[in-house]
């Protein structure tokens, strides 16, 4: 099995949150480089050493970076896709604090990524009724499915993941004809887009990320949806009473394709967004995090209707 080896350029001040940032993309596996450590090794009076360990005399004037390795594969692409987007937000937010947050790839150029995750995204079937392709793929022979057409941009949410598949995989259960969808944590826009091609009757879109909002009403217009059929907001549920009062209620399906402290801290608001007998659906959960999803949203409410697992990843139905 092949891996690519990524290298992360920030500050040392930044490296705490970065590394929290990495783990909730699943990224649990890195090495931190950065010149503070051996700063602090000599600012240790308490201890005498007789011998420096050459890892650690290599801190001395090495800038600050994380390294980590992600499959060389359609996964570790997707993942990849996603790291990129949360760099730029980042970078975006507070470039001083950050650094540079320049992101190398073994020996291959960061705007070069593009074009070599285009080796691993090729037309693929979800379910029973949907094909999901780039722009750049003909597909033929495909029945009765519907296209599901998504570009990999600087967001998660080509398909590909589990996670995605998943819920994709629950919602042709789900959709009926005519409901009133809301995704949140879009990114890409794949579910609501699936949801809609499914016979949804329209969507609201949600995510913290600007360049995801914006990137998954490209996606909708680009599968023939026009804005009367969607909706999108850029915000936090959990520090914004405006945006939840904006978002409204009254949604028949509800999406959470996220990570599991995240879906945990929803888990007391998604009532509020809900028509009676609503279906939630949520996924990104680690079966090692299972439990906690499951208690958080008993104790609110919920009861399940159905569960699914590959290879690790969770979804979860529930009314």
């Amino acid at each position: 099995m092949n891996f690519m080896q990524i290298d992360v350029y920030t500050n040392s001040e930044a490296v705490n949150v970065l590394v929290i940032r990495l783990s909730e993309l699943g990224i649990n596996g890195f090495t931190i480089h950065d010149s503070a450590d051996f700063e602090e090794f000599l600012e240790n009076k308490d201890m005498n050493w007789d011998y420096v360990d050459d890892d650690l005399m290599g801190l001395k004037d090495v800038p600050t970076h994380i390294t980590l390795y992600l499959q060389d594969n359609e996964q570790g692409m997707e993942t990849l896709s996603e790291l990129k987007g949360v760099l730029s937000e980042l970078r975006k937010a507070d470039g001083e604090y950050y650094g540079s947050l320049e992101m190398k790839i073994d020996n291959v150029k960061e705007e070069d990524w593009a074009n070599n995750w285009k080796q691993y995204y090729k037309p693929f079937t979800v379910g029973e009724k949907l094909v999901v392709k780039p722009s750049w793929e003909e597909v033929t022979d495909i029945g009765a499915r519907k296209i599901l057409e998504i570009d990999p941009a600087s967001t998660f949410g080509t398909g590909q993941h589990h996670t995605t598949r998943l819920v994709m995989e629950k919602l042709e259960g789900i959709i009926n004809g005519g409901e009133k969808v809301l995704d949140l944590g879009c990114g890409s826009g794949i579910l609501s887009i699936a949801a809609m091609l499914l016979g949804a009757g329209s969507a609201c879109m949600v995510d913290i990320f600007r360049n995801a909002v914006d990137t998954a009403a490209e996606n909708m217009e680009k599968n023939g949806f026009s804005a009367d059929k969607y909706s999108a907001y850029c915000g936090n549920i959990l520090a914004d009473e405006l945006l939840v009062s904006e978002i409204g209620t009254g949604y028949n399906v509800v999406v959470a394709n996220i990570v599991a402290d995240v879906i945990i801290a929803m888990s007391e608001y998604f009532r509020t967004f809900m028509a009676a007998g609503a279906t939630l659906v949520v996924s990104g959960i680690i079966t090692e995090r299972l439990d906690e999803v499951l208690a958080a949203l008993k104790k609110n409410g919920f009861s399940i209707v159905s569960t699914a697992v590959q290879e690790g990843w969770n979804v979860i139905v529930l009314k």
